[in-house]
């Protein structure tokens, strides 16, 4: 029997293989459990103490969800800090964009656009990393980023043009992405379901925190000793991140049951997870590969929550952090550390909100599952904690860009009071919308989030073009009232449908 015979024979050990987008997950029952050898719950129970567990994993050590807790944790980490370098780096010289228009001799607004370009590219080039990272594996694909990513940085840090520094940019960020897209496949393939919400927060602060840790950092760095020395600091890390990866990254990408490759077969679970730089999965490679991801246009359950998220991170996210460095030098004579101090609003505010949308929301679903006697809650039941998200979205734009008006020229604390209730919002939201959709579409989480990314990314390009002009034209308090209203059309109504009509979707497209 051939590897794809095998593969069709057996769909119920394949949960985790990489599947076609339309495929729904299939709740696991105790049929499945009971339908276990023997010795196979012997070693369920030796390394869980239970045999609840969503999904059963195989028995062997090489299956990620068999990996110590600390273990995973580790692995997850480094993804999670690996995509928020994505973020980080777009978001590294906005401290700066007055220092590098005076010297490239160019306009603010111009020099803005070279973190434009890297949030095009972020969004964009993990179509290409997916699925090369589902034939050959996760590790691989983040040493390669890695390795690259320092070099471009070093090209940006000599560049003395603003078209070659772009050219650097766009290099470093089309090698530096593949994590905050991928993640959520990492976080599916190594953590259980019931644990879900907390590690996917994990991974989904960490991109968010990316983008004001970054200004906050780089505004002292380039007041002190120069903006290019942002561009080293970034290789740096890089080439820290390439070390710890490589000797603590263990490869997650694990294809269950029967339709393994041969050749890993024979392989003992070390070698395969740290030595073996040999192909995975031997399906061949074609051109709808690269494209799958964006199937998920057409499956409501992704698509409405993709951009419902979107635009509530255009409007607490990418609006607030990239009109406060251009903004408040002009309003406030601010200098570069002064400008990336204004960001510990927004650090703040993400770490607070992620207690709410990872922890809390595993509480809440945990609950509900008690309630129905032990089965597994509609994933639609989580997305109740997002309207609380939402609320503090608007409540936060609409204080930022008030109380930003009365201030004037004369600085004071209540416009970042409304960045940090923003940010608590953004949190929240990102990291139930995210789970949701990648519950909806477990079996293809790394493709759900590659999607979720592209419509983010593909708004938060966009928003920088028509913000200034935007404030220009009407000001600053019909800018929060417009901000509210594209947030209410296109982020609280969507979901309110999907809660209303996301079951069916689902069992259509099953």
């Amino acid at each position: 029997m051939s590897y794809d015979d095998k593969r069709s024979a057996s769909p119920s050990k394949l949960e985790e293989a990489s599947e076609p987008a339309h495929v729904v997950q299939r709740e696991y029952s105790q049929e499945d459990v009971y339908n276990l050898s023997e010795e196979h719950k012997a070693y369920l129970m030796e390394r869980h103490g239970t045999l609840d567990l969503n999904p059963i994993p195989d028995m062997t050590d090489a299956d990620p969800y068999n990996w110590s807790q600390r273990k995973k944790v580790i692995n997850l980490i480094l993804v999670a800090f690996h995509a928020m370098m994505g973020t980080f780096t777009a978001a590294a010289i906005m401290a700066a964009f007055v220092n590098i228009a005076e010297d490239l001799k160019i306009e603010v607004q111009t020099a803005s656009y070279l973190t434009s370009l890297v949030i095009c590219i972020l969004g964009v080039a993990p179509l290409l990393w997916r699925p090369l990272s589902q034939r050959y594996g996760r590790r691989p694909i983040f040493l390669i980023s890695l390795i690259c990513s320092l070099v471009g940085n070093i090209g940006c840090a000599n560049s003395h043009s603003y078209s070659t520094m772009g050219l650097c940019r766009a290099i470093t960020a089309f090698f530096i992405c593949p994590a905050a897209a991928i993640g959520s496949g990492v976080v599916v393939e190594t953590f259980f379901q019931k644990e879900r919400g907390k590690y996917m927060g994990i991974w989904t602060i960490m991109v968010t925190l990316g983008v004001p840790v970054a200004p906050f950092i780089f505004g002292f760095v380039a007041l002190r000793v120069g903006y290019r020395w942002i561009y080293y600091v970034l290789a740096i890390v890089n080439g820290v991140q390439l070390v710890l990866y490589f000797f603590f990254g263990p490869e997650s990408r694990y294809i269950r049951g029967e339709a393994m490759p041969p050749s890993h077969k024979d392989t003992s679970a070390f070698k395969r997870q740290y030595m073996s730089f040999r192909r995975i999965d031997p399906a061949p490679l074609t051109f709808y590969d690269f494209v799958e991801p964006l199937v998920h246009a057409v499956h409501p359950c992704v698509v409405i929550p993709a951009v419902a998220y979107s635009m509530e991170f255009l409007w607490t996210s990418i609006m607030l952090t990239v009109e406060i460095p251009q903004l408040f030098p002009e309003l406030f004579n601010f200098n570069t550390q002064q400008n990336g101090l204004q960001m510990v609003a927004v650090i703040i505010g993400t770490i607070v909100g992620e207690q709410i949308g990872g922890r809390m929301s595993d509480m809440w679903m945990s609950m509900r599952r008690r309630k129905l006697d032990g089965r597994t809650p509609e994933p639609e039941y989580r997305l109740w904690l997002s309207y609380f998200g939402f609320s503090l979205c608007i409540i936060g734009v609409v204080v930022f860009w008030v109380q930003l008006y009365a201030a004037g020229t004369t600085w004071n604390v209540t416009p970042l009071i409304g960045v940090g209730i923003a940010s608590a919002g953004n949190q929240i939201v990102t990291t139930i919308l995210v789970t949701y959709a990648v519950d909806c579409y477990r079996t293809d989480a790394a493709s759900v989030g590659v999607f979720i990314t592209f419509v983010r990314q593909l708004w938060g390009f966009i928003g920088p073009f028509w913000f200034p002009e935007l404030l220009a034209a009407v000001g600053y308090r019909p800018t929060a009232g417009i901000g509210v209203a594209m947030m209410v059309a296109f982020s609280i109504l969507p979901i309110l449908v999907i809660q209303w009509k996301g079951s069916v979707w689902r069992q259509k497209h099953a």
